[in-house]
């Protein structure tokens, strides 16, 4: 499963989290930084992606439109990149589960 990092979240978390999901790129490595929310999903749905974002208008999309892309809503407030490479790290198996459930449309983290 690869992962689409949504501008929110720092690039470097596309190498950190490599070994685990290859093939990730973040939302400006793909050439999307500043693009709307529209522009990201169509591409995260075009190239296979999850969408991975801290911001709450991709899951509202995700609720109206279904997937694909599937969503990760990470819910927390300010906290660095080494913790939210941790959650993801620790979530590791329910965002593949995620990916492996054809009525899953988000997975909110907190």
């Amino acid at each position: 499963m690869k992962l689409l990092l949504d501008e929110n979240l720092s690039p470097r978390l596309v190498d950190a989290l490599a070994g685990l999901f290859p093939g990730s790129a973040h939302v400006h490595g793909a050439g999307l930084g500043s693009a709307t929310d529209d522009a990201v999903w169509r591409y995260a749905r075009e190239e296979g992606f999850t969408l991975v974002s801290k911001d709450a208008d991709f899951f509202e999309l995700s609720q109206l439109r279904g997937p694909p892309p599937k969503v990760v809503w990470i819910r927390r407030g300010n906290c660095s990149t080494t913790q939210i490479e941790r959650l993801l790290r620790a979530q590791a198996a329910r965002i593949e589960a995620l990916a492996d459930d054809p009525e899953a449309t988000c997975l909110v983290l907190v």
